[in-house]
């Protein structure tokens, strides 16, 4: 049987509902039935979400995650994922409080990006996903180099993420100044760039960019599938 995984959602509605699609439909894609994975989730109140972290009140991120990581744990969820990228900044915490598996965001895109033999990569996210080093310090491990966009694109990204993205809207004049911000990006160095934001490849695709980009939404969600096929 395979492993009931347990998707810890709802920051953003946008990007839950986007790993549920990716799993269900893949497993169909892939072998032609209807078989795929049960899957729990649990949809956190987003707001807190967003108030602790500009708060710098990571503390109440990581007890807040752990307990919903409990409660799907309880509900009986053989591993876990936190469907979002900023709030992998506390995945050890979550990680700690329960006793089944969890399978990192980060390290699954690291994977990706090893695969394609490159070692320069640009990112894009949140705020707190760009200027926090929880990402950097993640992937160095692997010997991937990160590149983060400069103050005044870090500030476009992260408004429209949350001005737009996560609200579901989808703007042709922000997907050219993204397309934009990864031409800069490719212009340091960068070889791909990750979009780190679950969020973010509802805007922008390889097709706009002209650089192989990352979405890991789609690598994390074929992670899970993958593993809880195992």
């Amino acid at each position: 049987m395979p492993k009931r995984i347990g998707i810890l959602g709802g920051m953003s509605p946008e990007s839950t509902s986007e790993y549920y699609e990716y799993i269900t439909h893949t497993y169909t894609e892939r072998f032609d039935d209807y078989g795929y994975p049960e899957i729990i989730i649990y949809s956190v109140s987003f707001q807190p979400y967003v108030d602790w972290p500009n708060e710098d009140r990571w503390d109440l991120v990581a007890q807040g995650l752990s307990k919903a990581a409990q409660s799907l744990e309880a509900a009986g969820a053989d591993f876990i994922i936190i469907a979002t990228n900023t709030m992998h900044l506390v995945f050890d915490q979550v990680q700690a409080s329960v006793n089944v598996p969890m399978l990192s965001l980060l390290d699954a895109v690291g994977e990706a990006i090893l695969g394609r033999g490159m070692e320069t990569v640009g990112l894009l996210g949140t705020q707190f996903t760009m200027e926090k080093t929880f990402y950097r310090d993640r992937l160095a491990r692997k010997g991937i180099t990160v590149l983060v966009p400069d103050a005044s694109d870090r500030e476009v990204v992260n408004d429209v993420i949350y001005d737009e993205l996560v609200a579901g809207q989808v703007c042709d004049e922000s997907r050219a100044r993204f397309v934009a911000i990864i031409e800069k990006l490719a212009a340091r160095g960068a070889e791909g760039v990750i979009l780190g934001c679950t969020e973010i490849p509802l805007l922008v695709n390889e097709a706009d960019a002209g650089i192989p980009l990352f979405d890991t939404t789609a690598i994390h969600a074929e992670a899970a599938l993958n593993y809880a096929l195992e």
